[in-house]
């Protein structure tokens, strides 16, 4: 059989039941690119924190995380309805590609401008613009040859057009973090109108609930990389300093990176998010808005461990416990918009998982607890990492029932 070319194939959109509908070669290189994003907003989080910018680092990192989260979240869903893989798509998913990693570049000019009270976001301005006029190419292309979704693809290339203007109007000199945040509320909500008219109020798209939750799965294991790579810095500061080496504290370290992020990682996927959206079509903004603070919480995760580092070698003054604590936080709010999700999307209020929400917190704060009362970092992050088992074995032992009893209840 000849091979076929990438011949334009109209976008009459994809069977929402479709069999075996998986991530393509392109959505994996797309997310990619992901990965420099998610790299430069956590190391820049972790200098920020290190630095004592605390609130103008969050603030900071707040912004890129809405700003990486929210174009990948478009793009995926898109082509969950629209991936035809033929010339055309892919020469406008490479551009959005080069726009993301324009953004990445401009991160750091962004949380240096906020840790002096200004916004200077021209180039992640740029970068992101560049990635949403692509898309709105691919939903003009969408409009043009799904008539039956016309209305539908035009709320979206309407909404992102006016969105795309006001971020450019932003691009104000000397604009100041306060005056940012007041004034990047219209196009931010006028860009988040889109999917809730287009899917809401009009025909919708035909995504696919597995492939969906499989890209978001992807993601979640992209932003784990972070974690990893915090682990790395944290244990080789310690290695390499020459009053500690290859010691049991680095050791500690080590262990307690990898439990925590298979522990994370373990949580996540034993939910079967599939299942609830192909139910529930109309839960899917919640979940995937939600797991903006899934993404950004790993990724914060993955800077304390950073901030570790910077401990180690003496480049940050927040001390053992305070350091600890861009480690706990970030992880808590993961955990935490965790067992909403679940409890939202599963319409189940589980007593059970009251309790393994209170034992995990009790787990964190004994970890910072023994900090504070002069343990070693490596000591806190050893039970600090203990917190994701909490979970992991809840389900195990006993929550597996209680799933397999709201799954039972969801799908009658």
């Amino acid at each position: 059989m000849p091979t076929p070319a990438h011949r334009l194939i109209p976008m009459r959109g994809r069977d929402p039941d479709e069999q075996h509908r998986a991530a393509t070669p392109l959505e994996l290189l797309f997310d990619l690119t992901f990965v420099v994003a998610f790299g430069q907003a956590g190391n820049e989080l972790a200098h920020a924190l290190a630095s004592h910018h605390v609130g103008s680092g969050l603030a900071a990192f707040g912004v890129s995380v809405f700003a990486i989260c929210w174009a990948w979240i478009n793009f995926s869903w898109f082509a969950s309805a629209y991936d035809t893989d033929d010339w055309a798509f892919r020469v406008l998913t490479m551009v959005q590609m080069g726009g993301v990693i324009v953004m990445a570049l401009g991160l750091p000019n962004l949380f240096a401008g906020f840790a002096h009270g200004e916004f200077d976001g021209t180039v992640m301005i740029v970068g992101y613009v560049v990635m949403r006029v692509a898309l709105i190419g691919q939903w003009l292309r969408a409009a043009r040859q799904d008539p039956a979704r016309r209305r539908c693809a035009m709320a979206y290339v309407l909404t992102l057009a006016v969105g795309q203007v006001l971020w450019v109007l932003l691009l104000v000199p000397h604009l100041s973090t306060g005056g940012f945040f007041a004034l990047a509320a219209v196009p931010a909500a006028v860009e988040l109108a889109g999917p809730y008219l287009a899917e809401s109020r009009l025909t919708g798209t035909p995504w696919h609930a597995h492939h969906v939750a499989e890209r978001y799965s992807l993601l979640v294991i992209i932003t784990l990389g972070e974690t990893i790579l915090g682990t790395v810095a944290a244990m080789s500061a310690l290695v390499h300093d020459p009053d500690v080496g290859w010691s049991t504290d680095a050791v500690i370290v080590l262990a307690a990176g990898v439990v925590l992020t298979f522990g994370m990682w373990w949580a996540y996927f034993v939910i079967p998010w599939a299942d609830i959206l192909h139910t529930h079509r109309e839960r899917s903004f919640f979940w995937g808005y939600g797991h903006m603070l899934i993404f950004g919480g790993i990724a914060a995760t993955g800077a304390g461990l950073h901030v570790a580092q910077y401990l180690v070698e003496g480049e940050t003054t927040l001390g053992t416990t305070g350091t600890l604590v861009t480690v706990v936080v970030p992880f808590a709010v993961f955990a935490g918009m965790l067992y909403l999700m679940y409890a939202v999307s599963m319409r189940a209020a589980d007593p059970f998982h009251i309790a393994l929400v209170v034992a995990t917190a009790a787990v964190l704060g004994a970890g910072l607890l023994a900090t504070a009362a002069g343990a070693s970092l490596p000591v806190g992050l050893a039970v600090v990492a203990l917190a994701p088992l909490v979970t992991v074995v809840g389900y195990e032992t006993l929550g597996h029932r209680h799933l397999d009893d709201h799954l039972e209840r969801l799908r009658s």
